[in-house]
């Protein structure tokens, strides 16, 4: 039994510093880590690959006044988390992942600064670290690990997506988890609708959700396995399905009268809520001057933003909100939720 959430983060960090895939980041390494951090955020806002190694002061400079607020080096970051590097199969530097020296959420590892340079992707050295640190949380007692992704980082959504994470929230960005108690979920598109199915160790996949389509409206369907569920996926099987729908390019709004009353799921819950957030996350990209690629089809006229029949809310700061400086594309077809680099 867990008797300290911060004794058993101690030793789940010992154990990612002892692992074969990750090194510790140590003493006089604070600074490359700050530049490959540094071409992670350049990458994700700005749709621009950079040579984290081969960043000279000047253009440094000029990447971080480009990020504005987001692209500021906050020095002392080693003392809330351990830096680690990930280290491809002949031992070299290819990737960065840090974890929170405490818990989030429901005393999980708080996973931030998941990044492997271009030449290194494809290998599985993203999943790999991501196994990794699960393994070290769930052996030491805690319930899996949390992490975020800005909206607009579409690749980066679609990856963990598609390593099976499920969505935990979207109060600042989009929060996804991995947790014991949450099976292996996938989804399948059939018959126009999109269904979300988990693994059974008896029956195999079982739909629990669907989400079909009526006119320019979202139908949302439980099954009798859904309403059988416990609580942790009866809690956040809505909410993955939910960003699926947006990937997709799907409704997410199930008629006016959910519209206006979006605001009530704009942490976490229900589709609209998810709705309400992606106007504000990209509404605040726009301000900031970035291209943007979006699949979601907006719920309300272009001329007007989310209801705001509820208790006034900020517009998200520019880093809560996410930016990608990508082309303009056509939605993707889904289940195509693949688009990550790295495998």
């Amino acid at each position: 039994m867990v008797r300290s959430w911060d004794a058993a983060v101690e030793r789940a960090q010992d154990r990612l510093a002892a692992g074969p895939r990750l090194r510790a980041a140590g003493p006089g390494e604070e600074r490359r880590f700050a530049l490959w951090d540094l071409a992670s955020l350049v990458e994700g806002e700005l749709g621009e690959r950079v040579d984290p190694d081969g960043l000279a002061p000047p253009v440094e400079r000029g990447w971080r006044e480009r990020l504005g607020e987001s692209g500021r080096e906050w020095p002392g970051g080693e003392l809330y988390r351990r830096r680690y590097w990930i280290q491809d199969d002949a031992g070299a530097v290819a990737g960065t992942v840090a974890v929170d020296n405490w818990t989030k959420g429901p005393s999980q590892l708080a996973v931030s600064s998941l990044y492997v340079t271009p030449a290194a992707r494809g290998r599985g050295l993203a999943a790999a670290a991501l196994d990794e640190v699960y393994a070290a949380a769930t052996a030491e007692g805690l319930p899996g690990f949390r992490l975020e992704a800005h909206w607009t980082w579409q690749p980066a959504v679609r990856y963990y997506l598609r390593r099976g994470l499920w969505v935990v929230g979207w109060k600042h960005a989009l929060s996804f988890a991995r947790m014991p108690q949450l099976p292996v979920h996938r989804v399948r598109e059939e018959d126009g609708r999109l269904l979300l199915l988990v693994a059974d160790r008896l029956r195999g996949w079982v739909p629990i959700l669907a989400a079909g389509q009526e006119g320019r409206w979202l139908r949302l369907d439980e099954t009798a396995d859904y309403r059988g569920c416990d609580g942790w996926v009866h809690e956040y099987a809505r909410s993955t399905l939910a960003l699926c729908l947006a990937l997709a390019g799907r409704p997410l709004v199930r008629g006016p009268q959910w519209w206006a009353e979006a605001w009530r799921w704009s942490d976490a819950g229900e589709p609209e809520g998810l709705a309400y957030r992606i106007e504000e996350f990209e509404r605040a990209a726009r301000k900031a001057g970035r291209p943007m690629v979006s699949p979601y089809r907006p719920a309300s006229p272009p001329q007007s933003g989310p209801p705001q029949s509820g208790p006034s809310r900020s517009e998200p700061s520019q880093s809560e909100s996410s930016r990608s400086g990508l082309p303009e594309q056509a939605p993707p077809a889904f289940p195509q939720l693949a688009d990550s680099g790295d495998g």
